[in-house]
């Protein structure tokens, strides 16, 4: 790849020792910013008897203690801000699925680092100023679509900001736009390949090439099935609106893990039990210090999401870290039978099985003091309304393949084509019926 198709060579292509000592001087400079304008940090930084002088190394980092969410609650909604209100520009918050959101603020300078932190992955991705990027995010509160927004502006791509759902509109807009570039989830990239399938049109009618996936975790075999069935090199990325929305890791076209901006953040890999920092290469909770954020500073913030980072520099010239994948959360991780389970490995079975859509939802349900999990799967017509004889022999597979992969049994269940309901933003892949 050549250097042309990388946005911040500066940063992106630097070597380690110099990236670590950059790391370490944003580091305590954040931490004197926090100490100094974040009650909630001076109060946790004084019951250790920390002060941010201490913290003279990189490995230091750990002696610091974590932030997590019910930290943002309890100080919602402006209490974790390091800069006062009337320097912040714009708010935005996440999803609260429980309680109250939380709330993040961003300054006229956080928005400029955002927007050339989305540039980058974009780049990386194929983004380029002859591009119209289509985004089918929700505008809100929520980050994606700003994210993307503005790191599409950055480039000089053209930006149809069109809004999550509507789909036959979306196509419609693609058709006539001549849309190249896709932003949204990528279980709605599905919808929009099905469709497609429904209305009569080959993808290859529209000028699309590019697909840009964040939101939600998906697999290499739902890669695979986005760009067989529209036509595309997908890639994905990687955010939180706690730590900035998108921008905080994206994939190249090399496809071999997303490049995460270590320059913005210092990444770490934890126990998610224990709390402990793990070895370099290990599977473990992501948590992120933020290094270049003025309203907004985060310092080791548990993402929950489940992932392993690689530090060999890439083909393409980035000397980064990767981050793999995310598997799961470590909150959304269900546990059967005292197996971790997560979503991403029952969909990789689901994808190599002939029959079966790429819809699906797992519902665990609790039957005296046992653990039971369902997994509803959307099946062809042809399979569904088949005799009764070839649909158990089917199922019976299904089965086997999945208690074969996660070594713990499952009920399958299977639904008609659209049956289950399809979701515009992110796919409710788990409906955990113990804790109702």
């Amino acid at each position: 790849m050549s250097s042309a198709a990388i946005w911040d060579a500066q940063h992106e292509c630097m070597p380690r020792e110099e990236l670590e000592q950059l790391q370490l001087e944003r580091l305590q400079a954040t931490l004197n910013r926090v100490y100094k304008n974040v009650r909630c940090y001076q109060n946790k930084f004084n019951e250790l008897g920390i002060v941010p002088e201490d913290i003279t190394s990189l490995a230091d980092l750990s002696r610091l203690p974590f932030t997590t969410k019910e930290d943002l609650r309890l100080n919602y909604p402006y209490g974790m801000f390091a800069v006062p209100l009337r320097e912040v520009v714009r708010i935005h918050s996440s999803s609260g699925t429980t309680g109250k959101p939380t709330v993040v603020g961003y300054t006229k300078h956080d928005l400029k680092i955002w927007s050339n932190l989305v540039a980058r992955f974009m780049t990386a991705a194929g983004v380029t100023p002859d591009d119209v990027v289509q985004i089918a995010f929700g505008y809100g509160l929520f980050t994606g679509a700003f994210g993307l927004h503005y790191g599409s502006e950055a480039i000089g791509a053209a930006v149809i900001p069109m809004g999550g759902g509507n789909t036959e509109k979306q196509i419609m807009i693609m058709q006539d736009y001549r849309t190249t570039a896709l932003v949204g989830t990528p279980s709605y990239a599905l919808t929009i390949a099905d469709r497609l399938e429904k209305m009569g049109l080959d993808p290859k009618s529209l000028s699309l090439k590019v697909g840009l996936f964040g939101g939600e975790p998906w697999s290499e075999a739902m890669r695979t099935e986005i760009e067989q069935r529209l036509q595309i090199s997908a890639t994905d990325n990687y955010g939180l609106s706690e730590v900035i929305g998108p921008g905080v890791a994206g994939e190249c076209q090399h496809k071999c893990g997303m490049h995460l901006a270590e320059d913005a953040f210092i990444a770490e890999i934890i126990d998610p039990e224990t709390g402990a920092v793990l070895p370099p290469g290990s599977v473990g909770e992501l948590v992120l210090t933020s290094l270049t954020k003025e309203a907004f500073p985060m310092i080791r913030y548990r993402t929950r999401d489940i992932t392993s980072l690689v530090y060999e520099p890439c083909a393409c010239g980035r000397t980064l870290a990767r981050m793999k994948k995310t598997m799961g959360r470590s909150d959304d991780m269900l546990i059967i039978k005292g197996v971790n389970v997560f979503p991403s490995q029952i969909e990789e079975v689901l994808f190599a099985i002939e029959g079966c859509e790429p819809h699906y939802q797992l519902v665990v349900q609790r039957t005296g003091t046992t653990d039971v999990l369902e997994i509803d799967i959307e099946v062809t017509e042809h399979i569904f309304f088949d005799e009764m004889k070839k649909q158990r022999a089917f199922l019976e597979s299904v089965e086997r393949r999945i208690h074969s992969a996660l070594g713990v049994g499952a009920t399958v269940k299977l639904v008609e084509p659209n049956s289950i309901p399809r979701h515009e933003g992110k796919a409710q892949r788990v409906i955990d019926k113990r804790s109702l």
